[in-house]
């Protein structure tokens, strides 16, 4: 067989209340002046005009500060009296780009950044403890080395008046995320290192799964959702023994897709190579010289040596195998699944020869951008395929073609990172010449995919009837000006050249 692989874009228990003499068997009307967590108690903002409660800054685990730099998450500290979570917590240590086209400030991170960053945000509609809906739990892209929870077109108020609670969340980044060591390893109780940020997003569950009945929701009905990065760290949770039992559903943007190659992953020998040469390369004896760096000096970089990119470690525990060999063993966190890409994030690989030409008409940009679009399509939909040999749930797969207008770069089409403010129903943070048409393409998106969230299937009244993945129909679901199912390649003789560019067969 062959060596499959992803490729990924470049990724408590109640309400505290007054009345304590309230029966245990009536439902109980939430109190959001005092909402009790992990930690202790908790205020948020009563948004009244959308009917919606907002909590932000929520620790989900202690400060990685300290000593605690590069060890698994630790429990929440406590804290004493009401803490305010009416402000977003501090993101995560990055370089700070604030804007770089195409990706506007609104994409970006603008807030303070910390080492102290284990932060997350709830947004609910709840009235009631009972009334148990379902949850989106939201991990940000930026490449595992930039992103927060707290971005502008992450704001969950539109999916929430819709009927879920939205929660979205901070996680370690770059080298404090990710970084592996034999030190570390050794001090480790799991014997593993490299993972950190990973293990963030796991311990960002466990508090959904102990907490977020405290806001109205269903802790047996989360749905994880990721974009590029996200989508990189989505499949990781699928594949996770640890993530077992967190979550009911996943769905990956622009970061899952099957060929053949390396996955990117790491194993723990070799990052924890890659951890000593970090070690040389700053100038220290020892983890505890590098615990003892500021921030600052353990993410500054010199020109002159190449940067090292920090990613997901195979290290047995969080990650036990390849992302492929898991599935292939039908090993996975087995849920019902969407996954897509946009129309302008990726380019045809491949032979442009005369077999290409006799297909496409010409070698010309526009055909060469055309086959690439087609191989997305089919890059997903292999994937798809290959996950249905050993999965028993259902997989949607999408394709977004709706170009954010904006006159002054219409080069940037569909781009990736930009289907985000249509997923939310976010179009008002940014300023542009919205039209009825990407009213109407977020309206469609965002309802899908609050659908899924609900049912683990993204159909439902007023929308095009979305065909789950089957091997006898190749079409994926077009979300853009017009909304409904397409076909993955224009005829069979070009789904065929594009698989056989794509395997190599």
């Amino acid at each position: 067989m062959k060596k499959l692989a992803f490729i990924f874009l470049a990724t408590m228990f109640v309400f505290s209340s007054c009345k304590t003499n309230q029966s245990t068997n009536q439902a109980e009307s939430i109190n959001f002046e005092k909402v009790q967590v992990d930690g202790g108690i908790i205020s948020g903002i009563n948004n009244e005009a959308d009917g919606l409660y907002i909590f932000k800054g929520i620790p989900f685990a202690a400060p990685p500060v300290g000593d605690l730099r590069w060890r698994e998450p630790q429990p929440v500290v406590p804290w004493e009296g009401v803490r305010d979570a009416t402000e977003f917590g501090a993101s995560a240590i990055q370089t700070r780009n604030y804007s770089y086209l195409p990706w506007t400030e609104e994409f970006m991170v603008q807030n303070d950044i910390s080492e102290d960053c284990l932060f997350l945000n709830v947004w609910t509609p709840a009235k009631t403890t009972s009334d148990n809906l379902a949850v989106m739990f939201f991990i940000h892209g930026g490449a595992l080395t930039e992103g927060s929870g707290a971005i502008d077109v992450y704001n969950g108020v539109e999916l929430a008046k819709k009927g879920i609670i939205v929660v979205t969340i901070n996680y370690r980044l770059g080298v404090l995320g990710f970084l592996a060591h034999p030190e570390l390893t050794a001090e480790s109780p799991n014997h593993v290192s490299g993972n950190y940020g990973f293990l963030d997003q796991v311990a960002a569950l466990k508090w959904v799964k102990n907490n977020i009945k405290n806001f109205g929701g269903d802790p047996s009905r989360v749905t994880i959702v990721g974009q590029s990065a996200g989508a990189r760290s989505v499949s990781g949770l699928l594949a996770s023994p640890v993530a077992a039992g967190l979550f009911s559903g996943a769905i990956t943007q622009s970061g899952t897709s099957f060929t053949i190659g390396p996955m990117g992953s790491l194993t723990l020998e070799q990052a924890e190579k890659q951890g000593l040469e970090f070690q040389k390369m700053k100038g220290a004896n020892s983890l505890a010289d590098l615990r003892a760096m500021s921030y600052e000096e353990i993410i500054a970089t010199d020109p002159d040596q190449p940067r090292t990119r920090y990613g997901g470690v195979i290290d047995g525990y969080y990650q036990p195998n390849e992302l492929a060999a898991i599935y292939a063993a039908g090993q996975q966190n087995d849920v019902p699944f969407i996954s897509g890409m946009n129309a302008d994030e990726t380019r045809y690989n491949g032979e442009k020869g005369d077999a290409f030409v006799a297909l496409y008409g010409s070698d010309s940009e526009d055909a060469v951008k055309l086959a690439g679009q087609e191989q997305s399509r089919l890059n997903t939909y292999l994937w798809m395929e290959f996950r249905a040999e050993t999965a028993n749930t259902k997989s949607f797969e999408y394709y977004f073609e709706q170009a954010i207008p904006w006159p002054e770069h219409p080069e940037y089409g569909a781009f990736h990172t930009g289907e985000m403010p249509y997923v939310f129903d976010n179009l008002k943070m940014l300023d542009r010449p919205w039209t009825h048409v990407d009213r109407s393409v977020a309206e469609s998106m965002s309802s899908y995919w609050v659908n899924f969230v609900k049912t683990g299937d993204p159909n439902g009244q007023g929308l095009p009837e979305w065909l789950p993945y089957s091997p006898d129909v190749k079409e994926v679901m077009r979300i853009g000006k017009d909304v409904g199912m397409m076909p993955i390649a224009e005829t069979p003789e070009r789904f065929d050249f594009l698989k056989e560019q794509l395997l190599g067969e």
